[in-house]
């Protein structure tokens, strides 16, 4: 894979100058995602030329389902995924050998959020609410996923038992948004920048975060290979995470120049005011390496809901030698 290629370095940030890695030289692959505040390095990555540099072509492909995103990794129709970082546990329960390598890139992503009429602005205020007789208010989840999860966790922490809401189920991410848009739904567990939308937009109040909820590095989605790739092509995946570090540079340091590159995209739909508070309202600047240990705590919960198998754990799923090397650098 090559890798040569003429850069210039403006103000501490790289800016990519004219190519030296030629088309026909990069190696193509497929990246699924969804749409969440923690992909914009894979956007940013995409729309700079951070990939190119690091020898690769990468084509984008969306998935308003993280189960279809996951189903086309397993099944080979696309290289890496990015999605929620508990969808590769389901796939090792059905055997199917997918490795996580990195979190995507973002803290504090996942946030439940809800309406302003119902006056709330903590888990503690809501478990008010209920034991104060208040009327039983829905939330908007993914089943399985950890939107779902953030919700159940975080109501067992302030004593509450999860029937203590009720949980509205929903297999598209974006037909979320619009359920509490509408007010068909009282709150939303969901992720940056469509709750930040709803905060600015619709006076919506967050109750909590997974960084609160879990540690500051639990991730919202991760990037996930085939076991085979990462063993037969793993200067691929480096080039992968280091076009994603290209543009995570980008992101912290120079976040005018990154909001460009994602309007250029169109790839969050929402205006650069509330794209920009999402960014500066994160618990810690963008990087990779995920909080494993916090990550098999989620997972212990998935399994006690019976959504998969005991006897698989985080450390059997993620193998991230190669990003806490890549960070260390």
């Amino acid at each position: 894979m090559k890798r040569t290629v003429t850069a210039l370095m403006t103000g501490g940030i790289l800016a990519l100058g004219v190519q030296s890695i030629h088309a026909d030289e990069l190696t193509r692959v497929t990246a699924g995602h969804l749409v969440a505040l923690d992909m914009a390095p894979l956007f940013v990555a995409s729309e700079s030329g951070c990939f190119e540099q690091y020898g690769l072509d990468v084509d984008l492909r969306f998935f308003a389902n993280p189960g279809d995103n996951n189903a086309a990794l397993a099944g080979g129709a696309i290289d890496f995924s990015t999605n929620p970082f508990t969808l590769p546990f389901f796939a090792a329960n059905s055997g199917v050998p997918i490795r996580t390598v990195a979190a995507a890139g973002g803290w504090g992503v996942m946030e439940v959020i809800a309406h302003g009429e119902h006056g709330l602005e903590s888990m503690e205020a809501l478990r008010d609410h209920v034991n104060n007789g208040g009327e039983r208010l829905s939330v908007a989840v993914l089943q399985g996923d950890t939107l779902e999860l953030i919700m159940v966790s975080e109501l067992e922490r302030v004593g509450l038992a999860s029937d203590a809401v009720e949980f509205v189920y929903f297999d598209d991410l974006l037909a979320m948004v619009e359920a509490f848009r509408n007010g068909r739904v009282d709150m939303l567990s969901h992720i940056k920048p469509y709750t930040s939308q709803m905060v600015a937009e619709r006076d919506a109040t967050v109750l909590t975060n997974n960084a609160s909820a879990w540690s500051e590095r639990t991730p919202n989605t991760v990037v996930s290979v085939l076991n085979r790739t990462l063993e037969e092509r793993p200067e691929v995946v480096e080039g992968y995470l280091q076009g994603l570090q290209c543009a995570a540079e980008i992101i912290n340091n120079d976040l005018d120049r990154a909001l460009g590159y994602l309007t250029q995209g169109n790839y969050f739909r929402v205006s650069d005011e509330v794209l920009r508070e999402a960014f500066e309202s994160a618990p810690l600047p963008i990087s990779f390496m995920p909080d494993v240990a916090a990550v098999q705590g989620v997972v212990d919960d998935l399994a006690s809901m019976g959504y998969i198998g005991d006897g698989v754990s985080a450390e059997d799923i993620f193998r991230t030698d190669m990003i806490q090397a890549l960070e260390q650098d």
